[in-house]
């Protein structure tokens, strides 16, 4: 598989991660609330590492250096 499938790869066990954490932590508070602000909070994140506009490149190159940092052990 290409590097950029496994950044991808990377990208949606993050999210989904982000999605899950947010959840479990809003439960208590919010029931009805919690897997809409998961989603939200998710998406948010994927969505700005794959950006339809503007300037996130310098970021997602960070984020990229890091996923070869982690890949390549």
């Amino acid at each position: 598989m290409t590097r950029p499938l496994f950044h991808q790869i990377l990208d949606i066990a993050i999210a989904g991660l982000i999605a899950g954490f947010t959840t479990l932590s809003l439960s208590v508070a919010l029931p009805r609330l919690s897997v809409s602000v998961g989603v939200l909070l998710a998406a948010a994140y994927y969505f700005s590492r794959y950006p339809w506009g503007g300037d996130g490149e310098r970021f997602n190159d960070q984020i990229d250096a890091l996923y070869d940092r982690l890949l390549e052990r």
